[in-house]
């Protein structure tokens, strides 16, 4: 990838593209633009970098396969919102933080190291074995689950990429 600077223009409309799909999706970014926008910056230096939107707040290794977890949006997102009214880097919040009821405040790292993932992951594969006809496919960033051979292209509730689903069952 070519690590190219990231223009005010770009960040403009990526900023109003993600803004439009949040709030079709019942979310909401940081209402502090300025903020929010540096957000954005680091999402485009890291999709030039690496070619995937890694969270501008966590160290990326680079490969998308051990990233899946961190891509804006990540699997952490919607438990960050619950639990503390926005996610890790601040770029959703809450209804409860716009409506000026919550602050946004400093949320715990919820992300495993590698070595833990992939520990948890190949117990769930043993764990997991069922006698359903088809897999059990579990989107990261919203929790759709559909049974079937492969998972879709792309989630019906949150639109994430297919990469985005792990095998639950």
């Amino acid at each position: 990838m070519i690590d190219e600077a990231v223009n005010s223009d770009q960040i403009s409309k990526s900023y109003e593209k993600l803004n439009r799909e949040a709030e079709s999706a019942g979310y909401h970014l940081n209402p502090d633009v300025g903020f929010t926008k540096e957000l954005v910056k680091g999402l485009l230096t890291n999709e030039n970098r690496y070619g995937y939107r890694a969270c501008p707040c966590r160290l990326a290794s680079g490969k998308k396969e051990e990233d899946l977890d961190i891509i804006c949006p990540c699997d952490y997102r919607d438990a960050d919102l619950g639990d503390y009214g926005t996610c890790y880097c601040g770029l959703y919040v809450s209804q409860a933080i716009i409506n000026g009821e919550r602050q946004i405040a400093a949320i715990p790292e919820r992300r495993l190291l590698i070595e833990e993932r992939e520990k948890l992951k190949s117990q769930k594969l043993v764990e997991g074995i069922s006698s359903l006809p088809l897999p059990v496919w579990r989107c990261n960033v919203c929790g759709y689950l559909c049974a079937r051979e492969s998972p879709p292209e792309t989630c019906p509730i949150c639109k994430a990429k297919k990469d985005r689903f792990t095998r639950f069952i």
